[in-house]
């Protein structure tokens, strides 16, 4: 068995790429022996969603294509992240009553927490930044 697992995939920011990824990190996570009907899985759907909607709506146009990596460390330690060029960094926004957006990052910060796990911002080369939540895995993995 590997120490390191690594998958990703781009994908255009437009609004029909969110459940692309979804369904993306689904499959790879599936065949890493994660089973779809739990609440880890269904917590990691939400997060790739809220991620992914982020690089799309909150870049501007500025990034044209967005990258959802997943890596496997150790079968201790799921990094998912999420990675564009758009140069501001998430922040959180005010959840006023009426707003109906601008909550992502207070949804996502709130399930890593919830499944044991932190939300990392990291640079890129290019200027932008990646997302990354890292999570506690423990689920046996495929080989």
């Amino acid at each position: 068995m590997a120490d390191h697992q690594e998958a990703s995939v781009t994908l255009p920011s437009e609004p029909v790429s969110v459940s692309a990824a979804r369904r993306y990190v689904d499959r790879v996570l599936g065949e890493w022996g994660l089973v779809a009907d739990t609440d880890f899985a269904d917590s990691i759907r939400l997060i790739v969603s809220e991620l992914a909607t982020n690089a799309v709506q909150h870049t501007f146009g500025q990034s044209p294509t967005f990258t959802v990596d997943l890596r496997l460390e150790r079968e201790e330690q799921l990094r998912l992240g999420v990675t564009d060029s758009h140069p501001r960094w998430p922040r959180r926004l005010p959840a006023a009553v009426q707003q109906d957006n601008g909550r992502g990052m207070v949804i996502i910060r709130t399930l890593a927490k919830e499944c044991g796990g932190r939300l990392i911002v990291t640079p890129t080369a290019d200027g932008g930044k990646t997302v990354w939540i890292a999570l506690p895995w423990s689920v046996p993995v495929q080989s």
